[in-house]
């Protein structure tokens, strides 16, 4: 069965930037469960794994475009530190996560720590990058109804919701 929309896929990857590991799943032993066309991947990385069958093996280069986007400039923002869970512990250049009022979340990268405030730069922390994957399929099948509707995969033994 070959990989495409409404498909269900389990993979192991590896992610490179400039030659430096950034993360993997082997790390974790644990294969991502993917549903594909359904946003949950970088475009350029579900491109390139349509058509591709459980036991093959790839290597991507997904550019800025088809990753993160380019990045921006003047997206530096200040937000106050009450929307930083962990505000104490923030310093320049570090990436942490901040809360948006629609209940999702951005990875924004810290620019400035003031008294009350923090600068963080909205671009997302691989905007502007060129990004390496090494993946593995470990299975394709056929999404099902309930995967659809929620839009997501449900790994195997994993409590349905």
């Amino acid at each position: 069965m070959k990989a495409g929309k409404d498909k269900v896929i389990a993979i192991h990857y590896t992610l490179t930037v400039d030659g430096e590991k950034v993360e993997s799943s082997h790390d974790h032993d644990e294969q991502l469960w993917i549903l594909l066309g359904h946003g949950q991947l970088i475009p350029g990385l579900e491109t390139a794994l349509e058509g591709h069958e459980a036991g093959d093996t790839l290597s991507v280069d997904v550019a800025a475009a088809d990753g993160y986007g380019e990045r921006q400039e003047g997206q530096v923002q200040r937000m106050s530190k009450k929307y930083f869970p962990n505000a104490s512990r923030l310093k320049p250049g570090m990436v942490t996560v901040l809360k948006l009022k629609d209940g999702g979340q951005r990875a924004v990268t810290v620019h400035k720590v003031g008294m009350s405030a923090i600068d963080v730069d909205l671009n997302h922390p691989m905007a502007g990058k060129t990004l390496h994957f090494d993946v593995a399929l470990g299975e394709v099948r056929d999404a099902t109804e309930e995967e659809i509707q929620h839009g997501h995969a449900h790994a195997p033994g994993a409590d349905a919701h």
